[in-house]
């Protein structure tokens, strides 16, 4: 996706917290909001240059307090995108921000044309909720070429794979 596509997406605002594509300066607050989150086991780690690299692929929730949850449009085919780096800082969860941040991704990747969306999560049901299916691991040979082979946790991976089909799905935000 490019970041002019990410630009021309809607500014989605609720409860004095807005749903827009991160700016090119957000990237620490990214990195840290990523970090802040590997000990509690809900990410995987990303070096600051890769997120850095990777701005223009994300949305980010921000209130009056700076930046509160993010995620990635990833594309990892022509057919497939990924979500990255969903995730909300502890302070927010359990007020829907991550929900809003999901839908927002479903339609990016609509928009994109992707016939198929993924993503690796430690807790699926917020995907399942969403219509995700669990998968397993090697019916996404994408992710696997272009990621897990690299991770550390290859082969002993904990996280749940989870694809959602676009191409007949009606998704309201």
């Amino acid at each position: 996706m490019t970041e002019a596509a990410l630009k021309a997406r809607p500014v989605l605002e609720d409860d004095n917290v807005v749903i827009r594509p991160a700016e090119p300066n957000e990237a620490g607050a990214l990195f840290r909001l990523i970090s802040d989150n590997l000990e509690a086991g809900h990410l995987l780690p990303r070096p600051l240059g890769e997120v850095v690299l990777h701005v223009p692929r994300f949305l980010v929730a921000s209130d009056d307090t700076g930046v509160v949850g993010c995620a990635e449009l990833a594309r990892l085919g022509p057919q497939l995108a990924e979500v990255r780096s969903l995730v909300v800082a502890g302070h927010r969860r359990g007020q829907g921000l991550g929900t809003r941040l999901l839908k927002q991704m479903l339609q990016m990747a609509r928009h994109d044309g992707y016939p198929k969306l993924c993503a690796f999560a430690y807790n699926p049901r917020p995907f399942v909720r969403l219509g995700f299916s669990i998968v397993p691991h090697p019916w996404l040979p994408q992710k696997i070429s272009t990621d897990c082979h690299r991770c550390v946790w290859f082969r002993r991976c904990t996280q749940y794979a989870v694809v959602l089909d676009l191409k007949n799905m009606a998704v309201t935000t």
